[in-house]
């Protein structure tokens, strides 16, 4: 009877010295030899004494997809984060970077041309299409490490995902020394340059799926791709969707076709300059004015709502800024914005408000000060003037050059403006008494512009009994005021102009002057104290969308001519105080010892005598040397160029260009706000007191996104009350009018509210 043959097939019993890492993988070691072995083959071998052979052959086995970190670091007594340390320094040095040296390896390391050329090959074949397993058959690796190479270089390709390309990829030209020539696939140009095929022009998208847009990444990073286009995803119940409502009112004011005929193009990015224009208004509206607040919320969520699968976060968002600043053309944006509003609504731009606003400073640099009238102090800031209209909204901004004063702006802003408006259109500055100076007014007035400011300074009152009581209604509300009227001249009478005085309830009196004599003295009254409206707008605009804080800390060389206040003189002055105060005290003295003697406290004649003329001289002396310092004053100028300043090497001033530019960015937020409101007026009744804070809440609530082959239908939840819900509805209908597209599509925003649930 033959022997049964158990086991016959098992494997030899393991040695003691034999590790097994996997069920492929192990090693031996024998002395000072060990060897790994793969599936029984060979793998490496080396001295358990040579470290970087060993940390070599760890991460090949990884790299190679034999055995992952974990098994790899506990076989061999790693740490995990000690072996993927070991990687990247492979990654970055190759054999060298292994071997570690006295002290930090100085300088930065980078990537072997091996794995560069690995790197080019694998971008290659994916965008011929090639799966993720053809490529590591054609390569010899693993699958897993084509997946970690394309997820390194930020691109995860879906499985579905395949670029068209039904003809032969052109190859380019050859690239740097050491790197192979790598073809590349036709460049997707989403934009037009002509400004009529701007509207029409609708970017394409190489991806299926709007929540892995990978492949518009890839040709991103491979330089060809200037936008990603919009891809929406259906989502129930998306936050902040409600901000497209604002979209219609975005679209409509321009800034997309004016900034696209200035700034052309970011270059190849995933993030172009349409989406980030988008993205950052749109991120206003919703309460998040700056990119540092980014960190604070989802960027898939944010991403959903303009059609990305993911919102630029901050350092993204803070470059792209960076690079449109570095075009220095927000001024030109501003002034093209500002043309498109006064052809728009050139009715409510009668009367222009200007005032200027500062942004107080808290770093570090030495920078011009100004007068702070919130704290009532002076200190470092900067000073923006802004010009709004009749209705209190903003139309333009300016940043003035080193805090000066509005009697030396105005006449630059009015300049520019003034060819926006057209020759035939009446126009009346108004101003506060900043920009008080009868000079001042004669040069407006030859500008064919009109004037109306309070009076500044003393002048003589008005008996209460020459005062008028005037009523009337205006723009639906019920004013009245006690008036007087006349006429009065400045510049020893050359300058003739109509002063309106109000009288209030406790006795003061308020002067206003103009230029017009043609309105009614009510109305001059009106429009004067209508400033409150530009006041309210700087309170909301620090508030709500912090214009006050600073977007980078650039700083620019100041300009070395600029005059300053002379140092020296400053000393001068001082000394006079000082000598001023002095000499009164002499006198005084003088006085005192004369009284002693006259009331008899003096002993003798001649003790007043000797008292007197001791006094005297000391007199004398303070007279000459007060004398003497005025005559130094005198001879000093009282402003000198900033280079003539102790100070003009550390003298610098803000960078300006970013933050003017989100400064025009935020005035349009503010302006669809703004246009959204007006829409309501009809629907709801206290639009004058709660509109902007029903926008305001409906701009940030929830909604339902549901794309179709040419719609984009967005269904906002229910707000806090019917009549709400209802105003934001009618609102919907009002927007479904304009048939606006979603910047970048061919899809029509319609918006609806949905009907709160039963109860």
């Amino acid at each position: 009877m033959p022997t049964p043959q158990n086991g016959s097939l098992a494997f030899p019993p393991s040695d003691s010295r034999t590790v097994f890492v996997n069920d492929r993988v192990s090693y031996r070691t024998e002395g000072p030899a060990r060897v790994i072995s793969v599936h029984g083959v060979v793998f490496a071998h080396y001295d358990t004494g040579d470290r970087a052979a060993e940390v070599y052959a760890m991460v090949t086995l990884v790299d190679a997809g034999y055995a992952d970190q974990h098994d790899v670091a506990r076989a061999f007594g790693y740490s995990t984060r000690s072996l993927r340390r070991y990687h990247a320094h492979y990654e970055t040095g190759g054999l060298a970077g292994l071997v570690r040296g006295p002290g930090r390896p100085p300088g930065p390391r980078l990537r072997s041309s091996g794995s560069r050329r690995r790197d080019q090959t694998i971008l290659r074949l994916t965008t011929q299409g090639a799966s993720n397993r053809t490529i590591a058959g054609t390569l010899g690796i693993d699958e897993r490490v084509v997946r970690r190479t394309l997820c390194r270089l930020g691109c995860r390709p879906a499985a579905h995902a395949r670029l068209p390309f039904s003809e032969p990829m052109p190859a380019t030209e050859p690239a740097v020394t050491g790197r192979p020539e790598v073809a590349t696939p036709p460049r997707v140009t989403p934009w037009e340059p002509t400004a009529d095929a701007i509207a029409d022009a609708v970017p394409s998208s190489l991806d299926i799926d709007p929540l892995n847009r990978s492949m518009d990444r890839l040709l991103a990073a491979m330089g060809q791709l200037e936008d990603a286009a919009p891809l929406f995803a259906a989502t129930e119940g998306l936050p902040g969707a409600g901000v497209l409502l604002a979209v219609p009112a975005l679209v409509a004011s321009g800034v997309l076709s004016v900034a696209r005929q200035l700034y052309g193009s970011l270059g190849p990015a995933f993030y172009g300059l349409r989406t980030t224009l988008v993205a950052y208004v749109l991120l206003v509206l919703l309460r998040i004015p700056r990119p540092e607040m980014l960190k604070e919320y989802a960027p898939g969520d944010l991403g959903r709502v303009i059609g990305l699968d993911r919102m630029p976060e901050v350092k993204t968002l803070r470059r792209k800024l960076a690079v449109l600043a570095a075009k220095q053309r927000s001024h030109e944006l501003g002034r093209e914005l500002a043309q498109r509003r006064i052809d728009a609504r050139g009715r409510v731009l009668g009367f222009l408000y200007v005032d200027g606003h500062v942004r107080a400073y808290h770093g570090q640099r030495t920078i011009a000060k100004t007068y702070l009238t919130r704290t009532r102090t002076a200190g470092p800031g900067t000073t923006d003037y802004w010009v709004n209209d009749q209705k209190g909204d903003p139309l333009f901004v300016v940043t003035a050059e080193a805090n000066a004063a509005m009697t030396r702006m105005l006449v630059p802003i009015l300049t520019e403006l003034r060819p926006l408006f057209g020759v035939r259109r009446r126009l009346t500055v108004v101003f506060d008494r900043a920009g008080w100076s009868p000079t001042l007014f004669r040069q407006i007035l030859a500008m064919g512009l009109d004037i109306l400011t309070y009076r500044k300074g003393r002048c003589r009152r008005v008996a209460e009994k020459r005062f008028v009581l005037c009523k009337a209604k205006v723009e639906g509300r019920r004013v009245e005021y006690l008036l007087h009227d006349q006429p009065v001249r400045f510049l020893q009478g050359t300058l003739r102009l109509r002063q309106v005085t109000r009288l209030t309830e406790t006795g003061h009196q308020t002067a206003i002057l103009t230029s017009r004599w043609d309105l009614r003295a009510l109305m001059v009254a009106y429009r004067m104290f209508e400033r409150w409206r530009q006041e309210n707008f700087f309170k909301y605009m620090r508030e709500e969308f912090l214009i006050d804080t600073l977007t980078d800390y650039e700083v620019e060389p100041d300009d070395a001519q600029r005059l300053v206040s002379n140092p020296a003189r400053k000393a001068v002055d001082r000394d006079v105080r000082k000598a001023r105060v002095h000499l009164a005290q002499v006198r005084e003295a003088y006085g005192a010892t004369a009284l002693d003697y006259l009331e008899g406290r003096t002993p003798t004649m001649r003790a007043f005598t000797r008292d007197e003329r001791q006094i005297h001289r000391e007199v004398q002396d303070a007279v000459d040397h007060l004398a003497t310092l005025v005559a130094r004053r005198k001879s000093l100028p009282p402003r000198i160029p900033l280079s003539d300043a102790p100070t003009a090497a550390e003298a610098v001033k803000l960078s300006t260009e970013r933050k003017h530019l989100t400064n025009v960015l935020k005035m349009v937020a503010f302006q669809a706000e703004g246009a959204l409101v007006e829409l309501i007026d009809p629907h709801y009744a206290r639009h004058d007191d709660e509109g902007r804070t029903l926008i305001q809440t409906a701009l940030r609530s929830a909604a339902a996104i549901d794309p179709t082959a040419d719609e984009l239908r967005v269904t906002l939840a229910p707000l806090s009350s019917p009549h709400r819900s209802d105003a934001i509805r009618a609102l919907c209908d009002e927007l479904n009018t304009t048939n606006t597209r979603f910047p970048g599509t061919k899809l029509r925003l319609r918006f609806a509210v949905a009907e709160p649930p039963l109860r």
